[in-house]
């Protein structure tokens, strides 16, 4: 049990040394794809200090204070050709919960009529983090065909862990609970995105706990180098690329999705790529408002 204890906190002690060494300078989307085909009011403690928050604060070098809008246009690969079938909108904007300052994360992806026809996709997903990038709150609302599915996640950080609740209701009406502690900070699918526009190119692999709402699992982010890529905007971005890899899937290194953000300060994401069960789904980058 000893030994047991030692490797978790080594494991730890790696996690934040991998952070500290990649935040720096001013990344999109997830394993939700590979769940559904998919893509919150907030409760929490009124004074966070900041030593509650001693594995979990970041300085955000790559988000405008202003917040920013961000349009995509998302393409299906159905029977061998790429077809428009919707569109995501990505916003980020300053804003107040409970009196303290945070940052709302926005991401909604909607199908067209076209798409409707065949299958019928509404995913909102919303975010709350502290100005220092500290995960505060998630919900993902998912109207995926008929079924219509949510996943919640609180985060609170008592004596100095990070605790976190999850709440998930099924497509058939059934509420599940779950709890998870631990040392390291954890994130959801739009929290780990603020945060990975803030590190500066990794050289390695980093392992991650994400929430999904039902479980906290391990996931991988990869570096795969620089890539020039022309939007839909009609622009072309000088790129860094990464892959987001399913840490459990350990003989296989399955990739979830691969995406695409800007050599600069900013890291604006402009292109991810989805690899979901029946397929691949791309966004480009249409209009950065």
């Amino acid at each position: 049990m000893k030994n047991k204890r030692e490797k978790g906190k080594v494991k730890s002690e790696k996690f934040a040394t991998a952070l500290v060494r990649q935040l720096s300078a001013y990344c999109c989307g997830s394993k939700f794809f590979t769940f559904h085909f998919s893509f919150f009011p907030l409760l929490f403690l009124l004074l966070f200090s900041l030593t509650s928050f001693a594995q979990c604060p970041t300085e955000n070098t790559a988000i405008p204070t202003a917040g920013e809008s961000l349009t995509y246009d998302l393409y299906f690969h159905w029977n061998f050709i790429w077809v428009k079938c919707g569109a995501a909108h990505y916003t980020i904007h300053p804003t107040t919960r409970s009196g303290q300052p945070v940052l709302r994360n926005d991401l909604l992806f909607t199908s067209n009529r076209r798409c409707d026809v065949v299958f019928t996709m509404r995913d909102t997903l919303i975010s709350y983090v502290t100005p220092q990038l500290v995960p505060l709150y998630f919900r993902k609302g998912s109207l995926e065909g008929k079924n219509y599915t949510v996943d919640e996640v609180w985060y609170t950080y008592p004596n100095g862990r990070s605790h976190v609740k999850q709440r998930y209701l099924s497509r058939h009406g059934n509420l599940s609970e779950h709890h998870y502690e631990s040392e390291d900070c954890n994130y959801d699918m739009l929290s780990i995105l603020t945060l990975a526009r803030n590190w500066s190119a990794p050289t390695s692999r980093v392992h991650f706990p994400m929430a999904t709402g039902k479980k906290v699992e391990m996931q991988t982010l990869v570096y795969r180098g620089k890539k020039d890529w022309r939007a839909n905007d009609k622009k072309t971005y000088h790129c860094l690329v990464y892959s987001l890899l399913d840490y459990e899937e350990k003989k296989r290194d399955k990739e979830l999705l691969r995406f695409y953000v800007t050599d600069d300060a900013r890291h604006l994401p402009v292109r991810i790529d989805f690899y979901l069960r029946f397929g691949t789904a791309k966004a480009y980058l249409a209009r950065n408002n």
